[in-house]
């Protein structure tokens, strides 16, 4: 019996698509339906969809900026893994109303729930057995304070991602049961039968051009300062480049709080508004930044995963920046071959989430 099963479907009638991944996934006592679908399916019709053709499982989704599943990526298309009965131990999902309002509370709520279930406190938990799955509305910018929330909470790591909704940044969506939501985030807490790791990959060299952001506005996520300087200003002196073109060198070089040369968290701009950059997450004031240079996303995010040996299935939280990337250099194919061996699904995030939130990474639960 198999413990993960993996389908996609790119018919556009959304019944006749949800029917697809039905036949798909035919043979497998299900017991959680994980899925990743694009805005052009209307929201409220396939999380019910959904719903009613896997009624005897849990289905939790959101919507994507991409699609992947082994050995494929894009964008247009529903992909699903059903989770075997056998394959969790343990298993227990939340939803997290009004998290942009009530972060704190709604994380509380729904801890509490997750103790009742297992009859222990979420701080004595232990991180070798148990994790847990975060997906986060990708336009809260609330994830954060979320992350900070989990983490101040519980020793357990969860792992996920922002929903998108094709770079719009209009509306993201979030599902559970038939239900949609917005201002919302899914926690699935579980205990994987046979183990789990996690892997946080980004394909950067660190360079050694430095930018100390000197005057921020958090709440918007913008650099007004570096370095004492006009953020735009600065930003092109450390590049070379002119201020009117410095955008165009953004998703190439972001930069990174660094602890060391194999762990940093990248902080991606996404726009200027006048001498100011704006960032895809908040940058602190007075922590020095690093300015990172763009390395092979597919030979950098193999290596690395091959660096944990035989897994069954894999979970992939992936920044839209790197699809965005990847589908640039015509290499969207060859980044979803990574997957071949194993039972994968994933996609284009937001940003990503693990110890934090970041960009222009790929954070992934290792199921073994």
């Amino acid at each position: 019996m198999e413990n993960f099963k993996i389908a996609q479907s790119e018919i556009k009638d959304t019944a006749e698509a949800v029917k697809s991944l039905k036949e798909q996934l035919s043979g497998i006592d299900a017991c959680l339906v994980l899925y990743f679908v694009s805005t052009s399916y209307p929201p409220e019709t396939i999380c019910k969809e959904m719903a009613d053709a896997f009624a005897g499982a849990h289905t939790v989704g959101c919507t994507t900026y991409g699609e992947m599943i082994s050995r494929k990526m894009g964008q247009n298309s529903i992909v699903a893994m059903a989770w075997s009965k056998d394959s969790l131990k343990f298993f227990k999902v939340e939803v997290l109303e009004k998290v942009k309002e009530n972060n704190s509370v709604a994380v509380a709520k729904a801890f509490k729930s997750f103790e009742e279930s297992l009859g222990k406190q979420m701080k004595d938990l232990d991180p070798e057995r148990y994790a847990g799955i975060v997906i986060i509305d990708g336009v809260s910018e609330c994830e954060e304070e979320l992350n900070d929330n989990l983490g101040n909470r519980t020793n357990v790591p969860f792992v996920g991602g922002s929903a998108s909704d094709d770079f719009k940044f209009e509306c993201t969506w979030l599902f559970a049961d038939g239900k949609a939501y917005t201002n919302a985030a899914i926690l699935i807490l579980m205990e994987p039968a046979n183990g789990y790791s996690i892997l946080k990959t980004q394909s950067f060299k660190l360079t050694d051009k430095k930018l100390t952001p000197t005057k921020v506005d958090e709440r918007r996520r913008m650099v007004l300062e570096f370095n004492g300087k006009p953020a735009l200003l600065a930003y092109a002196e450390a590049l070379g480049v002119s201020a009117e073109d410095v955008a165009k060198h953004f998703i190439k070089h972001p930069v990174g709080l660094v602890l060391d040369e194999q762990n940093y968290f990248v902080r991606s701009p996404i726009s200027i508004e006048g001498t100011s950059v704006i960032f895809h997450c908040i940058v602190k004031e007075g922590l020095e930044l690093t300015i990172l240079e763009s390395a092979d996303i597919v030979s950098s995010t193999r290596s690395d995963l091959q660096k944990f040996g035989k897994i069954q299935a894999v979970v992939d939280f992936n920044c839209s920046l790197r699809f965005i990337e990847l589908n640039n250099e015509n290499r969207l194919k060859e980044y979803s071959e990574i997957f071949k061996d194993v039972s994968a699904v994933g996609f284009s995030t937001y940003g990503e989430s693990y110890i934090g939130h970041m960009n222009q990474t790929s954070t992934m639960l290792l199921l073994k």
